[in-house]
């Protein structure tokens, strides 16, 4: 497996040019995010990636994690790492400094996060949870439990879990069965649950759950669940910690990849009932559960942009070294496979989607940021509609493709990436998780067609699209034939998502079903479309410094030719999906379930 190195010249170039840095530190709280500022966080936070996370993530796939009678102990080198990873004050890195963070914004955590993932996606995992219990108890929760919990977790020194899933229930929430029966102060917490990530580890002297669970009088289905603290070891008035409660891993699971993350089987109540604390109200848990996802959507995927990134550099050293063959048209020596087409093909396909997708999910987190600081009314609704519309796009596109591009990188290692001494096949596994985290692809494409778009027929949906051609007037601005092409593919495409936007709306009077069935397709459209639309936005900020001169041209430069190869290569498929869309949603139905 070869080192990580952050790309932080390209990182910096979309938080400046794409995410609006600029604009972000001027909302109230975030002044002291300058960009000098900024800089040294991205050079600190790319060198503990690349010398600290990097070298574990080979050794966390060997080993893995182990149990031993509720026990369990990370990989070799994953505590001294998490001790340098909270003394560095990494953990808090986008929480408030009333409770011990550092109070910088989600866009620069976003920048961060990429590099946590790309070094070592398994030990990522674990900060990830914890900043999901940050936000849900830091939002729900009573001023007691603030005290209690936050300056613990933000600092790191506790983790934190996010326990849904049952066995019978999967994905489907309103199945849950885990119960809470009120006991004084407190509720009882007895159930199982499944597939709990870092549900127990040896990281942190407590682990904080956040727990859905049923109250005895809890009307049925999704309307029923409310949502609990329930720690391994119960928290004095004093903070200090007292007897453990009654809580256990019983098992961790075996898995195809992030071995280094133990997935735990929890056991709640086998000795009586843990005690767990309810958050806001009775029955809301799912509301509030959805503020945890949200953030932790965001965060997938930005794993799949990093696995693809860390994916996409093995591929180019193993590129740039292998010698094999002649160059096409040539009886000259043997020469390194990047100078053959295909192999050009395939990282110029990595390294373009790549581009988009760090652009997408910046700006997304730039907008997080506003929708909740910005002094506007009328920004902070737009922004947070922005939010709304891309959560499920930045989840389920970038989760696919970092699935793609990792694919393309065993691919270009031919056989040796298929053997593990080289790495890539671990980039490829580890990827495979991504789009079944907080919600399936399909789950997140049903929730961009049902609530995001058929809630206000299409409405936002259409507002950001007219949006997206402001860049294109932007591109027709610029001179040149390789402008003209990218604006005219570029209007064909948004022109195209206008269009589905309409026949998901018409179809849904016409049949429910047909949304539904387009739901996949769609998402895919607006994912492919979306990333035009931020390498359009590259384009021009690269020529706009050419044109203003710069000691790195090669860079800019770097960035029209991606933006020509995403328009010319990727784009296209746009129009494929618009036809699949309108033309096949009924075929998806076609057979009864007999016939299958």
């Amino acid at each position: 497996m070869t080192d990580y190195t952050a790309p932080i010249t390209d990182m910096e170039f979309v938080l400046n040019e794409i995410a609006d840095l600029h604009g972000v530190s001027q909302l109230p709280g975030f002044e002291e995010a300058t960009l000098d500022l900024v800089s040294a966080v991205l050079e600190e936070s790319g060198r503990f990636s690349a010398e600290v996370l990097a070298p574990l993530n080979r050794i966390g796939d060997e080993q893995g994690s182990s149990w031993d009678a509720g026990e369990v102990r990370t990989p070799e080198g994953w505590l001294d790492a998490y001790r340098g990873f909270v003394e560095g004050g990494w953990n808090g890195l986008a929480f408030d400094a009333e409770h011990g963070g550092q109070g910088l914004p989600w866009l620069v955590a976003t920048a961060v996060q990429e590099m946590w993932h790309s070094a070592n996606m398994s030990f990522g995992l674990c900060p990830l949870l914890t900043q999901g219990a940050v936000h849900a108890i830091d939002l729900h929760g009573t001023a007691e439990q603030k005290a209690t919990y936050l300056a613990k977790l933000v600092s790191g020194e506790w983790a934190g879990t996010m326990n849904l899933t049952e066995s019978q229930a999967g994905s489907d929430l309103g199945a849950l069965r885990t119960k809470a029966e009120p006991s004084g102060d407190h509720y009882l917490i007895t159930g199982q649950k499944i597939f709990i990530t870092y549900g127990e580890h040896d990281l942190t002297e407590n682990i904080i759950h956040m727990v859905l669970a049923r109250t005895p009088d809890a009307p049925p289905g999704v309307k029923g669940i409310s949502m609990f603290i329930v720690p391994k070891f119960l928290v004095g008035a004093d903070g200090a910690l007292g007897e453990r409660n009654d809580v256990r891993c019983v098992s961790i699971e075996e898995k195809l990849g992030i071995h280094g993350s133990p997935t735990a089987v929890m056991s709640y109540g086998d000795n009586g009932g843990a005690v767990g604390y309810l958050i806001g109200a009775e029955n809301r848990g799912l509301e509030y559960m959805f503020t945890m996802m949200n953030l932790a959507r965001h965060a997938v995927g930005v794993e799949g942009l990093a696995i693809a990134e860390r994916a996409y550099q093995q591929a180019r050293e193993y590129a740039t070294t292998r010698v094999q063959g002649r160059a096409a048209g040539s009886r000259e020596e043997r020469v390194t496979i990047i100078n053959h087409p295909d192999v050009r093909r395939m990282l110029m396909t990595m390294k373009s989607q790549i581009e988009a997708m760090r652009c997408l999910t910046y700006l997304v987190g730039a907008a997080l940021d506003k929708s909740a600081r910005h002094p506007d009314p009328g920004t902070r609704k737009q922004q947070s509609d922005l939010v709304e519309l891309l959560m499920p796009i930045v989840k389920g596109w970038c989760t696919e493709l970092g699935n793609e591009i990792a694919y393309l990188g065993v691919q270009i290692h031919g056989g040796m990436g298929f053997i593990e001494e080289t790495g890539a096949a671990q980039h490829l596994r580890d990827a495979r998780i991504t789009t079944i985290y907080e919600g399936t692809t399909g789950i997140q494409a049903a929730d961009l067609v049902g609530r995001k778009v058929l809630r206000d027929n299409g409405a936002n949906a259409q507002a950001v699209i007219e949006t997206m051609r402001e860049s294109s007037a932007e591109l027709g601005g610029l001179s040149g034939a390789t402008f003209s092409q990218l604006k005219q593919r570029f209007d064909e495409s948004v022109d195209g998502l206008a269009q589905a936007t309409d026949w998901i709306v018409q179809a849904q009077s016409e049949d429910p079903r047909l949304p539904a069935a387009a739901s996949m397709n769609y998402l895919q459209l607006w994912g492919t479309v979306a990333g035009a639309w931020q390498m359009a936005r590259s384009a021009c900020a690269a020529q706009r410094r050419l044109d203003a001169g710069v000691n790195n041209p090669d860079f800019y430069k770097a960035k029209l030719a991606t933006a020509d190869y995403y328009s010319g290569q990727i784009l296209p498929k746009a129009s494929s999906l618009l036809a699949a869309i309108v033309g096949g949603s009924r075929s998806v139905m076609g057979l009864e379930e007999s016939q299958f």
